[in-house]
């Protein structure tokens, strides 16, 4: 595995990058992809030396790679993973550990953990995971970055390394929530289903789980927020 950057979270690079929308809504932005994502014309190698060797070339990108082309963000890579995107400390025995750019001692967490690396090493702008029990929760967190797991189901995972296909779910990572956003719009389209939000889930007991008065303040500032939008 060849690492082309310091955090050695970029682990190939296309010979022919794909061809990007010159004007859009990501225009301007770089984007990396963790390495269980097909781009055409590379190896998908989903962090197995074997798979690596053996797979063929991607003849077709995966469709969300293709909406990221389309809005003018520019391909800059793929980014390592954990092997077979099963775990979540981000340690591939196969590679090169990434570096977490936010805390080089830490790990980046797993398993979207060169994805989290380069956005957070400002290798990339945006860089797509994949969360199936956290893997873009736990690096998100690790690195100080924006990522959520989406809901199932809501993006197709088409040209996608499956782990289990009844929980995978695609995310993405960005370094703030306004980019983040952008991303979401375009990946996630509009909803045509209506969801009441009916209960608003409480814990008290919470509270007394939290350090200190500042994290106790914060989390009841919360709950004023988004009360009135609960009927």
């Amino acid at each position: 595995m060849a690492s082309f950057d310091p955090f050695n979270a970029i682990i190939a690079k296309a010979e022919k990058p794909p061809v990007h929308a010159l004007e859009g809504p990501l225009e301007g932005e770089r984007f990396a992809v963790k390495d269980i994502y097909d781009v055409a014309g590379m190896v998908t190698g989903c962090g197995n030396p074997q798979i690596e060797a053996e797979s063929p070339r991607a003849e077709r990108s995966a469709p969300v790679v293709e909406k990221l082309l389309a809005a003018g963000a520019e391909f800059v890579g793929k980014a390592q993973t954990d092997e077979l995107a099963f775990s979540l400390m981000g340690q591939n025995s196969h590679f090169p550990h990434p570096i977490n750019p936010a805390a080089p001692d830490r790990v980046t967490g797993g398993s979207s953990s060169g994805s989290a690396a380069a956005v957070a090493g400002k290798l990339a702008d945006i860089a797509l995971g994949s969360d199936t029990g956290g893997s873009i929760r736990a690096p998100a967190s690790f690195c100080g970055l924006v990522g959520l797991r989406s809901t199932h189901g809501r993006i197709p995972l088409q040209g996608i390394m499956p782990l289990a296909p009844s929980l995978d779910t695609i995310g993405w990572f960005a370094r703030d929530i306004e980019l983040y956003d952008r991303v979401g719009a375009i990946l996630l389209g509009d909803d045509a289903r209506e969801f009441s939000l009916t209960k608003l889930l409480y814990m008290p007991v919470l509270e007394q789980l939290l350090l200190g008065e500042a994290e106790t303040d914060a989390y009841r500032a919360m709950f004023v927020e988004v009360r009135p939008h609960f009927t």
